[in-house]
């Protein structure tokens, strides 16, 4: 069984090695110290919540990344899961899904109205565990980017 619990600074170089991998899965090219840099931010800005999810012999499997926002149209909060990364060998174990249910719990417990997500479109693994957990694929807004360092 897997346990999910909230990161901590403790756990950053093993969670360093888990952004790396979730970056090359994106095709970036490793960069442990970026990484490692980013996620020292994110703990010392306390700007997102991280959770991991470990495995028997408590080394850390995956995890999620919400970050908050607000919805001026619904007047509410709501977290964007921005990042969703398991371990290639653990993965079709019930880690994803583990993490998913977490973060649903751990939004339901600080009042936050609506979780949202984007996947690519090839990513018909994730997209099937989404729906399985009762996500809806928005089909009433486009999504667009814009680079601005272009």
């Amino acid at each position: 069984m897997t346990h999910v619990r909230s990161a901590t600074i403790h756990d950053l170089d093993a969670l360093t090695e888990l952004l790396d991998g979730y970056r090359q899965f994106y095709q970036q090219p490793s960069d442990i110290q970026a990484a490692r840099d980013f996620l020292r931010q994110r703990f010392g800005q306390a700007d997102s919540r991280i959770l991991v999810s470990e495995g028997v012999d408590g080394a850390l499997t995956g995890f999620v990344q919400l970050y908050p926002g607000v919805s001026t149209v619904g007047l509410n909060a709501r977290w964007t899961l921005n990042d969703l990364f398991v371990l290639p060998e653990c993965r079709e174990k019930g880690t994803g899904r583990a993490l998913m249910e977490a973060a649903t719990q751990l939004a339901r417990e600080h009042g936050v109205a609506r979780l949202i997500l984007m996947t690519q479109v090839e990513n018909e693994r994730a997209q099937h565990l989404y729906e399985s957990l009762g996500w809806q694929r928005n089909t009433a807004f486009y999504g667009y980017l814009l680079d601005v360092n272009a």
